[in-house]
């Protein structure tokens, strides 16, 4: 393995034109600019904040391991370390790393040749929890651990640490003196963070001792228990913590599913909560609700939305005569089904009462969701091609969708490798032009794409990776199943038509949430299925296809191509089966069997209005997960193909299950368009060299693509990291960098789209929480706020 591929960067979170030398773009006068957003939390110094108290925080899982530097650590591994484990480094409110001076005094390279030295002052009152002085053999055991050259340490990075030829011991037990055999520009990166030597010392120690718990700590919290029974991690204030106290007394991280925190929360198992939309939606909702209950004089009543709020007066009268008809048999399955729907309008009216008293902080995470596209192979293994799909791309549009209803900026993202506000960022989009329908065409005419173009490979075969690929047999397909399986776009006009955009995709009626549709801003698009009705009119177009052409061949050849020609095209590369559309349960599959023409081996066809090659039409398979939680991502997803659709390139939606999304296709290679999100980093030459790095082949003949999923690099974007990474002058590395990104835009293997968006909710007296954006909480400064003092409220009293 090589050593570039150890420092991982999980989420999970994805032919060449002779190009001049492209410069990174200027940063202007303040490196990086503003943020897109900032931290949204309730600031309150500490004097404000009370003393003691419990904060249940969810999380998404209970760590697997409590070493950060394991393959299976996670997001709650983080979050615990952060909190009870030394970090040299954290992040501020722009995403820049900063010296803590809970630890160093002090931070420095004191020495550029003929080797790069740092030195580090520690806080002289900093200790483990068991008394021992934080110091040097802390240093040189994380550092053996961690260099590779023990395999017997099981680790999943070690960037940087590599690098360093030796630690000793400064001129006192304070000072810790590291020498790099090569220089490293993101030396902040290291050691944090920072284990006891009691967890590094041994590979046993290593592998297993601190797995599932830490006996010796050094933060403002200590690590109480971890009861899997209760899927709870118990944070308690530290007595031997040398800074500011912990205000709270316990921090709880409760283990929660995103789909269950609105319940959570209701039910008082929960105070601050990542959400979804779809949570964030049923606070506004709930807040929407109370405020017209007060402007009704305390009118009350069920919610117009939740179970129930889409049955009609004539369904009601149904359901009544049925409970209470002459069919005895039919009459008690009718009264169990009201009772149960009652019960659960109750339970939603009174969570909705409950989520009343949470707050919505929203900001922008950390992360950038991005278009991916496979260039290892298929239409996509051109560089043109790729070009042709990001310049067809309103990258604006795109964010809107998924930002503007939440009131957040919908600005595109403008570099692969920082967010507005570090240092390293700079719009580096021009480097391949913004969206022009006119060059896509021009550049996919010079790669040999025309419409009406004539095809003869199977109907339904594809021209990308998954050529010989099934579906993916772990997704449940068919209605009701939240997973529609295959289908094109543009085949219903109705669903896929130009003018209907991801935020306006409700309609009139109710949202799938049972939400009104014109409840107001900031609620989820209600997202349709594809119809069978559409199945079934694509399967007999499909049809009547293979029977012209098998009667007529050369007049099919040679006809015009017209929109019905397009349609027919369209249908009959719906899916890997050659007798056309795709066939599931209830589609009339069987009659279409039975009254087929058998269809030649070679169709001729023509593309119609998409663009065809060689006798292949232009379509590539988009894949997207279809679980709960991601259907702001599908909605992306169907505009992209909508926008692929207009300069010819037939986007085939492939919905997959959540747990085989990335690992059976993005991982694989098994796709050709994809969604999915990257961490953003404070070192991007370090973490993200191997997101972007030159595929190379391995012993075995195959391809090692480190975590470059799209499997597009060049080596000179290889060359530019490297020297960014070897750059101690910052501000030099930092314009290497740009140059870098520069390069990755016209390589064109992954198009940044927008922002993540940050929702967290939050009880309104919770201080120092909330939507932290690119900045790291401090742990010790989050609680309570103070009730106001008697002498306050009187005076509020008096004013009223």
């Amino acid at each position: 393995m090589s050593q570039r591929r150890r420092r991982s960067l999980a989420l999970l979170t994805s032919g060449v034109l002779a190009l001049p030398l492209l410069a990174g773009c200027g940063a202007g006068d303040e490196e990086g600019g503003p943020v897109a957003a900032g931290q949204d939390i309730a600031v309150a110094s500490r004097d404000k904040v009370a003393d003691g108290g419990v904060l249940r925080w969810a999380v998404d899982t209970l760590p697997d391991t409590l070493n950060t530097f394991q393959a299976d650590a996670d997001a709650t591994t983080a979050r615990i370390a952060g909190a009870v484990l030394p970090q040299l480094f954290v992040l501020d409110a722009k995403g820049q790393p900063v010296a803590n001076p809970d630890y160093l005094e002090k931070a420095e390279i004191v020495a550029r040749e003929p080797k790069q030295v740092v030195l580090y002052k520690l806080n002289q009152q900093a200790v483990w929890s068991d008394g021992r002085e934080i110091g040097a053999a802390d240093f040189v055991a994380q550092w053996r651990a961690l260099n590779g050259k023990d395999s017997a340490y099981w680790t999943a990075r070690n960037a940087g640490y590599e690098r360093i030829e030796k630690i000793e011991r400064g001129k006192t037990d304070l000072e810790v003196k590291v020498t790099f055999a090569k220089p490293y520009t993101d030396w902040r990166s290291l050691f944090t963070p920072l284990y006891p030597k009691q967890v590094t010392g041994t590979p046993d120690a290593f592998n297993e001792g601190a797995r599932s718990a830490l006996k010796v700590t050094a933060g403002p919290f200590n690590l109480g228990a971890v009861d899997k029974k209760t899927g709870t991690v118990a944070l308690t204030r530290s007595a031997r913590w040398w800074g500011r106290p912990a205000k709270l007394d316990t921090l709880v991280l409760t283990a929660v599913p995103r789909a269950d925190r609105p319940a959570a929360l209701a039910a008082g198992k929960l105070d601050l909560a990542e959400i979804d939309r779809t949570g964030a939606d049923r606070i506004a909702l709930a807040h929407r609700d109370a405020k017209a209950a007060q402007g009704a004089k305390g009118a009350g009543g069920a919610p117009a939305h939740g179970p129930g709020a889409s049955v009609t007066a004539a369904q009601a009268t149904m359901s009544w005569a049925i409970a209470y008809g002459a069919d005895e048999t039919k009459a008690k399955e009718e009264q169990a089904s009201r009772a149960a729907n009652a019960e659960a309008a109750k339970k939603y009216a009174d969570e909705q009462n409950a989520l009343r008293t949470f707050a919505v902080r929203k900001s922008l995470e950390p992360a950038y969701t991005q278009l991916a596209m496979n260039g290892a192979s298929g239409p996509l293994a051109d560089e043109r091609v790729r070009r042709a799909v990001a310049r067809a791309l309103d990258r604006k549009a795109l964010a809107e969708i998924v930002l503007k209803p939440l009131g957040l900026p919908a600005k595109p993202v403008g570099s692969h490798l920082a967010l507005a506000g570090q240092l390293a960022y700079a719009d580096n989009s021009d480097a391949l032009g913004g969206q022009d329908t006119q060059a896509a065409q021009a550049l996919l005419a010079d790669a040999g794409w025309r419409r009406g173009g004539k095809l003869t490979e199977p109907s339904g075969a594809k021209a990308g990776p998954e050529a010989s690929s099934e579906d993916d047999g772990k997704t449940p397909s068919g209605p009701g199943t939240g997973n529609d399986g295959l289908y094109i776009v543009g085949q219903d006009d109705e669903r896929n038509g130009d003018e209907q955009g991801g935020d306006e995709q409700a309609g009139d009626g109710q949202g799938a949430d049972g939400h009104p549709a014109d409840a107001g801003p900031g609620l989820s698009p209600a997202l349709t299925v594809a119809p069978l009705a559409a199945q079934q009119e694509a399967s007999l177009l499909a049809q009547a296809n293979a029977a012209r052409a098998a009667a007529d061949t050369d007049a099919a050849q040679d006809a015009p191509a017209t929109e019905a020609d397009a349609t027919t095209a369209d249908a009959t590369t719906a899916d890997g089966d050659a007798k056309g559309a795709p066939v599931r349960d209830g589609d009339g599959a069987g009659s279409a069997k039975a009254s087929a023409a058998p269809a030649p081996a070679k169709q001729a066809r023509t593309s119609g209005s998409m663009l065809a090659k060689d006798g292949k039409a232009l379509s590539l398979r988009f894949v997207l997960p279809s679980g709960p939680g991601s259907e702001s991502l599908r909605a992306v997803g169907e505009r992209i193909a909508q926008m692929l659709q207009k300069v010819g390139i037939q986007a085939e939606l492939k919905k997959v299950a959540d747990e085989s999304f990335f690992k059976d296709h993005i991982a694989s290679g098994q796709y050709d368009l994809a969604l999915y999100s990257w961490p953003a980093t404070a070192y991007p030459a370090t973490d993200a060299r191997p997101i972007f790095a030159k595929p190379e082949p391995a012993a075995d003949g195959s391809l090692l693509v480190e975590q470059n999923y799209t499997r597009v690099g060049t080596d000179h974007i290889d060359q530019l990291f490297d020297q960014a990474l070897g750059e101690l002058d910052e501000a030099a590395s930092r314009e290497l960098i740009r140059k870098a990104d520069a390069r990755i835009w016209a390589a064109a293997g992954s198009i940044p789209l927008y922002q993540r968006p940050e929702l967290v909710a939050v009880k309104p007296s919770l201080v120092n929480a909330g939507a932290f954006g690119l900045g790291a909480p401090r742990f010790q400064d989050i609680g309570w706020k103070k009730p106001p003092a008697a002498k306050e409220t009187n005076a509020k009293e008096k004013k009223k």
